[in-house]
C-alpha cells in the first residue's frame, strides 16, 4: 500500500504518543530518553508545565488575527529579546529557515537603500545548513540538497569553513556580507578554528559588510548562553533564530541592529502566520524559563558534566568513539562505527539521538536535564559501545 505521506523522510518505526520532561512514550507505553529533542527544538523537554499553561491560556482567548494589527505578545517578546541581546529590532516567522530568509533579504536590502544595490551576494560556508527553501539550500550549498531543484538561486559564494583566506579571496564588489553558523550542526557539530569568527567581524567592519549569524541551532541556551555569539566578545549585525525559541511550537525569526535593518520598511517583508498570538505565548513562556536567574548557569553545569562523562566514555571505547565535538549541550560523537547502526543500537537501549554527516551522532538533550538523566544516557551509550566492542572481538 502506498503511504498517503510524501516519502521525504527515512523514518524510524516508532510513533510517540506523549512526552513528559526529557522522556517520550511510544504507542506501546515504552519510555525513551530524548537526547535529540526534535533536532534541538524541545529545549525545555516535553509538556513543560509553564509552556502548556501559557499555550492553553492563549488558545482559549485568541489564536490568530493578522500582522495588519498590533499583537501585544509580539511587542513583549521583541522587547525582551532586544533587552537580552545585541539587537534593536525583531521579526517573527514560523521556522528557522524563514528566519534565515529574512536575514538574507535584510542584508541585501541594507546595501540597496545605502546606495550599493550591486552588493547582494553573501559568502557562505561548505557544510552549512540554513534550511530547505530554495534560497536557503542555495546558501547551504550542499549538492545533496540542491540536486534536482533546477538552477541554484544566485547570490551565494561558498568557501571552506574556517578558511579566512578563502573568505578574502571570495569577496568582491558585489559582496553584501557573510552568513555563518557559530557551530555547524548538520555537518557533524563542527566548531570553527579559534579566532576565526572574530576575524570575520573585523573583516566585515573593514569592508562595509554585514555579519549574519545563523543561530537557529546554537541559539536559545543551547551552548550555555542565550546565544552563542555572547562568548565571542563581539556581536553580529543580524541573527536568524528558530528551533528552541518556541520550545516545540513552530516559531522562528530574525534579530538585527537598527543600522542593519534600515531597509526593512513597510511592505518589504511579511508573514501570514508569523508572530501569531499562540506562537508568541510559547516564545514568551520559553523566555520566562530561560531568563530566570540561574537557569543558564545550570545549563553550563550540566554541559560540563556531560562532556566529562563523554570524555570518559571515549577513553573506555576508543574503537567506537573517535572524537567528542561541540559546545554546551550541542554535542557530537564522531564514530568509528556506522552512525546509523549506532543510533539504532541506542534506540534499542531507549535513548534517542540524531545523526549528522561525517558519521556523527548528535546529542542535544533538553536544557533542563538533571544529573540522573545524564547518567541514564551514559549507561545507554556505554551499552551500545560495549556491544560494538563485543562484535569486533568476535570477528
Amino acid at each position: 500500500m502506498i503511504s498517503p505521506l510524501l516519502p521525504t523522510y527515512n523514518r524510524a518505526d516508532i510513533a510517540f504518543e506523549r512526552g513528559e520532561g526529557p522522556y517520550l512514550y511510544d504507542e506501546k507505553g515504552e519510555r525513551y530518553l530524548d537526547f535529540g529533542t526534535g533536532i534541538a527544538v524541545s529545549a525545555l523537554g516535553h509538556a513543560h508545565p509553564h509552556l502548556v499553561s501559557a499555550i492553553q491560556s492563549q488558545a482559549a482567548k485568541l489564536w490568530h488575527t493578522s500582522n495588519l494589527y498590533r499583537i501585544s505578545g509580539q511587542e513583549r517578546l521583541a522587547k525582551r529579546l532586544v533587552d537580552a541581546t545585541f539587537a534593536d529590532t525583531a521579526f517573527f516567522a514560523n521556522s528557522g529557515a524563514e528566519g534565515v530568509e529574512c536575514a538574507i533579504k535584510m542584508a541585501r536590502r541594507y546595501h540597496y537603500v545605502t546606495g550599493a544595490p550591486e552588493r547582494y551576494r553573501l559568502i557562505t560556508f561548505e557544510g552549512a545548513f540554513h534550511g530547505r527553501t530554495l534560497a536557503t539550500i542555495a546558501a547551504g550549498g550542499s549538492a545533496k540538497y540542491l540536486e534536482g531543484f533546477g538552477p541554484k538561486v544566485d547570490g551565494f559564494d561558498s568557501v571552506a569553513y574556517g578558511d579566512f583566506d578563502a573568505v578574502v579571496r571570495a569577496t568582491g564588489p558585489q559582496t553584501a556580507g557573510i552568513l555563518v553558523e557559530p557551530i555547524q550542526g548538520e555537518v557533524g557539530i563542527r566548531v570553527p578554528p579559534s579566532g576565526f569568527l572574530k576575524r570575520l567581524r573585523e573583516f566585515c567592519d573593514a569592508r562595509g559588510l554585514l555579519l549574519v549569524f545563523d543561530e537557529v541551532q546554537t541559539g536559545m541556551g543551547r551552548t550555555g548562553r542565550l546565544f552563542a555569539y555572547e562568548e565571542l566578545g563581539f556581536s553580529p549585525d543580524i541573527v536568524a533564530v528558530g528551533k528552541g525559541i518556541g520550545g516545540g511550537f513552530p516559531l522562528g525569526g530574525c534579530l538585527a541592529t537598527e543600522r542593519a535593518s534600515k531597509g526593512m520598511t513597510p511592505a518589504t517583508h511579511g508573514s501570514t502566520y508569523g508572530g501569531n498570538p499562540l506562537a508568541m505565548a510559547a516564545g514568551n513562556a520559553v523566555l520566562d524559563v530561560m531568563l530566570a536567574p540561574g537557569f543558564l548557569d545550570q545549563v553550563r553545569v550540566r554541559a560540563g558534566s556531560m562532556q566529562q562523562h563523554l570524555a570518559m566514555l571515549q577513553a573506555e571505547h576508543p574503537n567506537v568513539i573517535a572524537e567528542i565535538r561541540g559546545r554546551g549541550l550541542l554535542l557530537g560523537l564522531k564514530l568509528n562505527v556506522p552512525n546509523a547502526a549506532f543510533l539504532a543500537r541506542l534506540r534499542e537501549n531507549r535513548l534517542l539521538a540524531v545523526g549528522a554527516t561525517e558519521n556523527v551522532a548528535r546529542l542535544s538533550p533538553p536544557l533542563n536535564i538533571e544529573e540522573r538523566h545524564i547518567k541514564e544516557a551514559m549507561a545507554a551509550l556505554n551499552d551500545a559501545c560495549a556491544s560494538f566492542e563485543t562484535e569486533r572481538k568476535a570477528v
